[in-house]
């Protein structure tokens, strides 16, 4: 059974439009934790938009469960992750414009820099996650540089409807036992709400999902920690488990007649 991290940077980004101190996303990372979240996502990005430094060191000294850290390869970032030592780096992409991370790190075309960079974090001790498009060449290059993890970037499967949503499906589901056959574990996330995360999460081995947007979106209606005990529910208790590319005869997703 998936496992889910609770994404808090849109709780920053609340406290951050009027550059006050409240929301303070710490609190709202022990609400999470009672809704029966089994990690806590923060991307500290360049700008610092959102989530701030102080918010990294609080919520590593005081949650109960993991910190998954979301971050640029700069040397920066680098700095501040050893010092902090979360239980998990993400290496993402990132870019001043964009409002949230667009597609997954190329991380074919930079392995020579990313081998060094995910050594450095390792020597601290930190296990190391590539956030990726689910494609062959990009899982096989996150191999070789050593990544422990990576998560599949799903926010093409969550912005299609029908069998092309479909199509998307079969392809995560693809990329998620090639990458298992190659010793990495596999997390996903990007997109994933409460209508569309069920079929993700059944995916045989899927490690944890990282959902911010949307639970905090159904917080503003029910309180965060219901909202996590919602998505929880959701990815713990599964009707449609996804096939194995190897079982493709026998099929346990329920039949649309």
């Amino acid at each position: 059974m998936a496992t889910l991290g609770v994404n808090i940077d849109h709780i920053a980004n609340v406290r951050q439009a009027r550059l006050t101190v409240e929301p303070d996303p710490v609190q709202f990372a022990f609400l999470a934790e009672l809704g029966g979240a089994d990690s806590i996502t923060v991307h500290l990005r360049e700008d610092r938009r959102h989530i701030q430094d102080r918010d990294i060191f609080l919520l590593k000294d005081t949650i109960k469960t993991k910190l998954n850290l979301e971050m640029a390869a700069t040397e920066e970032m680098l700095e501040i992750s050893k010092k902090l030592l979360p239980d998990l780096v993400t290496l993402v992409p990132e870019k001043r414009e964009e409002i949230t991370t667009e597609g997954g790190l190329d991380v074919k075309n930079n392995q020579k820099y990313l081998k060094n960079f995910v050594t450095n974090l390792k020597s601290s001790n930190i296990e190391v996650s590539a956030f990726i498009d689910p494609v062959n060449d990009q899982i096989t290059s996150s191999g070789e540089i050593g990544f422990d993890f990576i998560e599949l970037h799903t926010g093409k499967y969550a912005d299609l409807k029908g069998k092309e949503q479909y199509i998307e499906l079969q392809k995560i589901i693809e990329s998620t036992y090639y990458a298992i056959d190659l010793g990495l574990v596999v997390n996903a996330g990007h997109g994933l709400n409460y209508q569309n995360v069920e079929k993700i999460a059944s995916i045989n081995n899927m490690n944890e999902l990282n959902i911010g947007h949307s639970i905090v979106a159904r917080a503003l209606a029910v309180g965060l920690e219901k909202a996590v005990r919602e998505m929880k529910a959701l990815i713990s208790c599964l009707i449609y488990t996804s096939p194995s590319p190897r079982d493709r005869t026998r099929s346990r997703m329920p039949s649309s007649a």
